[in-house]
């Protein structure tokens, strides 16, 4: 596990699965409806149980059966996984628009860890958001995220570590170089 010190609170990095963490929070890569679904959204809601989708639908949604706007983040239990599962809704890449797929995803990811924060976790587990099927681009999603996460850990009252779960060494290697630059 590659470590990075902000202040006296840590951002890691760990390869595997977001499951396997044991974090208070464990922040999802969710979609709009907050109905489950594949990638680490399906295995974040294997873990959690039933109850988390039964708690996702219980949120309001609009008439779209939207209950998490892109750019945006929500927070349930997490029931069988952890404390609080935090419901991060990062925008589909689009090369057109970089700037406003960096937005989003920046605000995403601030809006989930400070969920995260208020509830009180000293520990979160976060994903790369967006990086799978919404084919964000590896090396800028993790400059992204881990410029979130510094900023985040800088401002946290009760958060003390935020660990990246990744899957295989592509995302490990961007999720490094990011660290490495301080994002």
């Amino acid at each position: 596990m590659r470590t990075l010190a902000v202040g006296p609170r840590i951002l890691a990095l760990f390869v595997g699965s977001i499951t396997e963490v044991g974090a208070e929070a464990v922040i999802t890569a969710a979609n709009r409806h907050l109905a489950g679904g594949g990638g680490v959204d399906g295995a974040v809601h294997r873990a959690a149980g039933p109850r988390l989708l039964e708690a996702c639908r219980g949120l309001p949604a609009d008439a779209e059966g939207i209950r998490c706007p892109t750019g945006q983040a929500r927070i349930t239990p997490g029931f069988d996984l952890a404390p609080w599962v935090v419901h991060a809704v990062g925008p589909v890449w689009n090369a057109d628009r970089p700037a406003e797929s960096a937005a989003l995803l920046d605000r995403a990811l601030v809006m989930a860890f400070r969920l995260a924060d208020e509830a009180g976790a000293r520990h979160v587990a976060a994903p790369a958001v967006s990086t799978g099927v919404y084919g964000y681009p590896l090396p800028d999603a993790a400059r992204i995220s881990v410029a979130a996460a510094i900023r985040s850990l800088r401002s946290a009252r009760s958060v003390e570590r935020i660990t990246f779960a990744l899957l295989g060494t592509p995302a490990l290697r961007a999720f490094e170089d990011a660290l490495a630059a301080g994002a």
